[in-house]
C-alpha cells in the first residue's frame, strides 16, 4: 500500500529573503507560527518559496533548515522539480538525505515534454527518491498539462503517491480520479477550488492562502472531511476575495506583500519578480482587513 504523506492543508511556504540572501530568523518564526496555527504539512523551496531563483546552495540550505526547525512536528515536503531532470534528481536525493517526508516535482517548464516523456521523467524521479513523490501539474506556469491517461500510467509506480493539481479543469480532474482508482491522492493546487476538489475525491490542499490564514485553511479541509460540507463551503466563500487578490499578480508577489503586512518578513523578491503594484496592494490589504488578518 502506498504511503500517504498528509491529509489536510500544507502551506506552500514563502522563503523570506533580503539583500543578503535567505533570512533564516524570519523563516524559523514563520515555520513555528504555521505549525502553531494547525497546518498539516509544509512545502518548502517550491514555486511560492521562489525555488527557481534560489541558488543551489540556498535551495539545499532552505530544505535542511526547514527539516531541522520542524523537527518532526509535521511532514516537510521539498520542491525539487526542474526543467533539467538530472539537476532535479540531484535536488531530490539531497532532500531525501536531509530528512524530508516527500518531494513535490513540477512538470518540466520551458523545455516542456510529451506525455510519454512525462511518464519516463516522473519514473526517473520516483526511482531515485527514497521518499514519496507528489506530481505537480500547473500548466499555466509550465506550458505542460498532464492528461488523465498519463496519470493512470504514473499511478502504477509505487513511489508516486499524489497529485497537486492546478489545471483548473474540474472535468479532467474528475476523469483522472476515476482512472487512477485510488492509487494517487489528490491535493488542490488552487485556493479557489479547495472544496470542489475535495468533492471529487481530494484529501487536501497545497495552499498559498495558508501563508496568511493557516488555521482557516486547515479548518476548511477538516470540516469537509468530518462531513460539515456547509461549514467548509462557508470558509471557501469567506476567503474568496482574499484569494482573488493573492493571485491578481504572479505568485508569490502578492503573498509576499501580505506576509510583510502581518509583520513576518520584508517584501523582498528575486528578479524577475518585483513588489506588486500599489493599487493592487491596497486591494489586497483591504481584503485582509475584511477577514480580520490585519487592522
Amino acid at each position: 500500500m502506498k504511503k500517504r504523506i498528509f491529509t489536510g492543508c500544507a502551506t506552500a511556504l514563502i522563503t523570506p529573503l533580503d539583500e543578503n540572501g535567505v533570512n533564516f530568523d524570519a523563516y524559523g518564526r514563520l515555520i513555528d507560527w504555521q505549525i502553531e496555527e494547525g497546518v498539516d504539512a509544509l512545502v518548502v523551496a517550491a514555486t511560492t518559496g521562489e525555488g527557481s531563483t534560489l541558488s543551489d546552495v540556498e535551495h539545499k540550505a532552505v530544505v535542511r533548515y526547514a527539516v531541522e526547525r520542524v523537527n518532526g512536528r509535521v511532514p516537510v515536503i521539498a520542491g525539487t522539480g526542474s526543467n533539467d531532470t538530472a539537476y532535479g534528481i540531484q535536488l531530490t536525493q539531497q532532500a531525501c538525505d536531509d530528512g524530508v517526508d516527500g518531494v513535490l516535482v513540477v512538470t518540466p517548464y520551458y523545455n516542456k515534454c510529451t506525455q510519454n516523456g512525462l511518464v519516463k521523467m516522473y519514473s526517473e524521479y520516483a526511482d531515485a527518491s527514497s521518499v514519496p513523490v507528489i506530481i505537480y501539474n500547473v500548466p499555466g506556469r509550465t506550458g505542460v498539462n498532464i492528461q488523465p491517461a498519463t496519470y493512470a500510467k504514473l499511478a502504477e509506480h509505487e513511489n508516486i503517491v499524489a497529485i497537486k493539481e492546478a489545471n483548473n479543469d474540474i472535468a479532467s480532474i474528475t476523469e483522472t480520479m476515476s482512472l487512477v482508482q485510488g492509487k494517487l491522492d489528490l491535493y488542490s493546487g488552487n485556493d479557489d477550488q479547495i472544496v470542489p476538489l475535495l468533492a471529487v475525491g481530494g484529501i487536501g490542499v497545497i495552499s498559498v492562502l495558508s501563508n496568511v490564514a493557516p488555521r482557516a485553511t486547515h479548518e476548511m479541509v477538516a470540516k469537509f472531511m468530518e462531513g460539515d460540507v456547509k461549514g467548509a463551503c462557508e470558509l471557501q466563500l469567506k476567503y474568496r476575495d482574499l484569494v482573488k487578490w493573492l493571485f491578481c499578480e504572479v505568485n508569490p508577489i502578492p503573498v509576499k506583500a501580505a506576509v510583510e503586512a502581518m509583520g513576518f518578513c520584508e517584501n523582498y523578491l528575486r528578479s524577475p519578480l518585483y513588489p506588486m503594484e500599489d493599487a493592487n496592494r491596497e486591494k489586497l490589504l483591504e481584503s485582509m482587513r475584511n477577514v480580520g488578518l490585519i487592522d
